[in-house]
């Protein structure tokens, strides 16, 4: 069982909407539906009444509801009480990021900031964006730092969380380069010969704005999906080996572009999308301060960014 299966079925019982408890809790309604069958398939019981509308508690539903408040009230408990223990835990700085951010952003921005801010300890939490944004809600880190797009956001409360904008990051289409320096495939393809398409999975917060670059290209694309995966660095290894066209952020392939092992797979300003990459943080109040490097160092960003 998962702790956030808990926290999902509390949501549950208190909003009696599914579709609002997978909103509040930043994921799809049929994912967030699977969650509430796999805690009762763990459970062995029923938790929810399926046969009545409104969503309507099983008296089953209704014991196991309160044993999920205590249970976690004890579990969050204990977090609390060992990582006020850390030995470090007030110097260092616990950032939740995306798999491929943790790769290409991150590293630079951390060497900035060591050479023109402080020395700082840090500790990645390397998920996707759903588990990371979660992270930041649940307390489980200090500062998050996502991809976002208008059509895609973040949802997070601007009451309780504050946000700088680091940069953007253009997601486009590439290949491996042929003999002649330019991509094996170009976009858009024919109806008669579809390109083989490097994809990502439907949970994976990139392959959401792929589906808006698909649903927005005119003339359509004709692509075969060969391949998912959910992490951008599978998808450049695969397109790397030749097996078709991916999707991949600007800064994921920088080198292998400049190396001339990828290349763009359509013309500069078509069939891609641009997205922002944000910085959030809880913030700080008289209940929960936070920890003073995370303020130092948010006060740094903030006159950084004002300077410029």
């Amino acid at each position: 069982m998962e702790t956030k299966w808990l926290e999902d079925f509390i949501s549950l019982v208190e909003t009696k909407n599914f579709s609002r408890s997978a909103q509040l809790r930043h994921v799809t309604q049929p994912a967030f539906s699977r969650r509430i069958r796999s805690l009762e398939n763990w459970l062995g019981t029923d938790l929810i009444d399926r046969t009545t509308f409104p969503t309507r508690v099983t008296p089953a539903g209704m014991i196991f509801y309160e044993q999920a408040l205590e249970m976690l009230g004890q579990i969050n408990g204990v977090r609390e009480m060992l990582r006020n223990n850390r030995v470090t835990a007030t110097k260092t700085i616990d950032l939740a990021v995306p798999h491929t951010l943790s790769l290409t952003f991150v590293p630079k921005w951390l060497a900035a900031l060591e050479r023109d801010f402080a020395s700082i300890n840090s500790r990645l939490i390397a998920l996707n964006v759903h588990d990371a944004v979660l992270q930041l809600v649940e307390g489980g880190c200090d500062l998050l730092l996502c991809y976002h797009h208008p059509r895609q956001p973040v949802q997070l409360d601007p009451g309780r969380y504050d946000m700088l904008l680091m940069g953007r990051e253009a997601l486009c289409a590439y290949a491996r380069c042929g003999a002649d320096s330019q991509a094996e495939y170009r976009l858009p393809g024919r109806r008669d010969a579809p390109l083989p398409f490097l994809s990502y999975t439907t949970n994976a917060y990139l392959g959401r704005m792929v589906d808006l670059i698909l649903a927005d290209a005119k003339p359509g694309l004709h692509v075969d999906k060969r391949y998912e995966t959910d992490m951008a660095e599978g998808l450049k290894m695969m397109a790397l080996d030749g097996h078709g066209i991916a999707f991949l952020p600007e800064s994921a392939v920088t080198r292998e572009v400049a190396q001339g092992q990828l290349a763009r797979a359509s013309e500069p300003g078509q069939w891609e999308i641009e997205m922002e990459i944000r910085l959030y943080r809880e913030r700080p109040s008289d209940a929960r301060p936070g920890k003073q490097i995370v303020a130092e160092l948010w006060e740094y960003l903030v006159a950084q960014q004002s300077a410029t």
